[in-house]
C-alpha cells in the first residue's frame, strides 16, 4: 500500500474535545472533508499527556491504528472537533 505524503499539508487544523473544548492537537490536515483519522507524524503540536485520551475529562476520543503502513489515530466519531 502506498504511505501517505510524508511532508504533507501546510495548513494546520486546531483539534478539540467535543465536550470539555481541551485542545488536542495542531494537525497538518489535507482536503476539506471531516476529520476521521491523524496520522501521527502530521502532528505539529500535542497537548495530551497520554496518546487517545483528553488531558482534562480524560475520556477517549480515538484509538490506535495502522493506516496505509503508518502509525495513525482513528477518530470515535462526535468526540473531536476542529477549527
Amino acid at each position: 500500500m502506498a504511505k501517505p505524503n510524508k511532508k504533507g499539508p501546510t495548513k494546520t487544523v486546531d483539534i478539540f474535545c467535543s465536550s470539555c473544548r481541551a485542545p488536542l492537537f495542531k494537525y497538518r490536515k489535507g482536503g476539506k472533508g471531516a476529520l476521521v483519522k491523524c496520522f501521527i507524524e502530521r502532528i505539529s503540536q500535542d497537548y495530551t499527556k497520554q496518546p487517545c485520551i483528553c488531558p482534562k475529562c480524560e475520556r477517549p476520543f480515538a484509538r490506535p491504528a495502522i493506516i496505509k503502513g503508518t502509525a495513525a489515530y482513528k477518530m470515535i466519531g462526535g468526540k473531536v472537533t476542529f477549527k
